[in-house]
């Protein structure tokens, strides 16, 4: 166990990376497709909508599909940005289609969500990042279902008239992810810059004080315990109420490799440090991903 009143100087201990073919540990085993799933396949093409469950090979698709939720992706499913870690395709950029927060709205109606997620692969292509797109999703849904929204954004390069653009859609929650710390920033989240994802959530309660603000990290990277409290506590500094913490996962043999499998006990452990903090909601797991359950986490902060 982590001793919470003394708080290690060495690193996490680090295991020789993980082969993509190794076997997974128990605990990252997931439950087969149910009936559910079909359903929000054929809704998801139907519409001809991305997901970042499939476009970012996450772990829980099965089980949220299952439940008839999903996580949109907009401005197309080609992103600007070489992270590391993430398996959305690289290159050259689609047009942005008009009508897709109207599709994006329909697609929350025959869902039947309450709680709808909007994220986005990276547009530093366009002069406002996709921000002024990200907004009319927002409107489109809420209009349409009434339904609460969270929005996960990329940092838009810090254009703050951007970002604004975002805030004023008044989106139910502004989640926008730390993913690691920042000394491994050159290798998972190139092109990204640690202060600018904190300014981002700076400007978000400077502007909207009451509205919520979500971050979250990959654990399994590299990282020591010392470095994640450091960044839990720039991220309390700046007001963000939530956090995830979940557990990385190769999605390809050309992606970063896994340096660790964290243990399940050893994320409650971190979990515990992180709500020691101030964060009004945390949820740490090996399954956590941002998205994950965020309805739930959503109303532990709104009621």
């Amino acid at each position: 166990m982590i001793d919470l009143n003394i708080l290690p100087a060495e690193p996490m201990p680090v295991a020789p990376p993980v082969s993509a073919k190794r076997r997974l540990p128990s605990w990252l085993k997931r439950p087969m497709p149910q009936p559910g799933m079909v359903y929000t396949s054929n809704v998801i093409a139907d519409l001809r909508l991305e997901t970042v469950c499939e476009s970012a090979k996450c772990p829980n698709r099965t089980e949220c599909w299952s439940q008839q939720t999903a996580t949109f992706m907009v401005l197309g499913n080609v992103c600007t940005r070489p992270c590391g870690f993430c398996s959305v395709p690289k290159g050259k950029t689609e047009t942005l289609q008009a009508d897709e927060p109207e599709r994006v709205a329909e697609a929350a109606e025959r869902l039947g969500l309450r709680y709808v997620v909007i994220t986005s692969v990276t547009r530093d292509d366009l002069p406002d990042g996709g921000a002024e797109h990200f907004a009319r999703c927002v409107l489109a849904v809420r209009e349409r279902t009434g339904a609460l929204v969270e929005v996960l954004t990329p940092d838009f390069l810090g254009n703050r008239a951007a970002i604004s653009c975002v805030i004023e859609s008044r989106p139910d929650v502004f989640n926008h992810n730390t993913e690691t710390v920042p000394r491994l920033y050159h290798r998972v989240r190139r092109n990204a810059a640690y202060q600018r994802t904190l300014d981002l959530l700076q400007q978000v309660k400077d502007e909207a004080p009451d509205m919520p603000t979500k971050s979250g990290l990959m654990l399994g990277l590299g990282e020591t315990l010392d470095e994640l409290l450091d960044v839990f506590a720039d991220l309390r500094a700046v007001g963000c109420d939530m956090l995830t913490l979940g557990q990385y996962l190769q999605p390809t043999p050309d992606h970063l490799p896994v340096e660790r499998f964290v243990p399940p006990e050893e994320f409650d452990e971190i979990g515990a440090l992180a709500k020691r903090l101030g964060f009004g909601m945390v949820a740490s797991g090996p399954f956590v991903r941002s998205s994950y359950h965020a309805g739930e986490m959503a109303a532990g902060i709104t009621g």
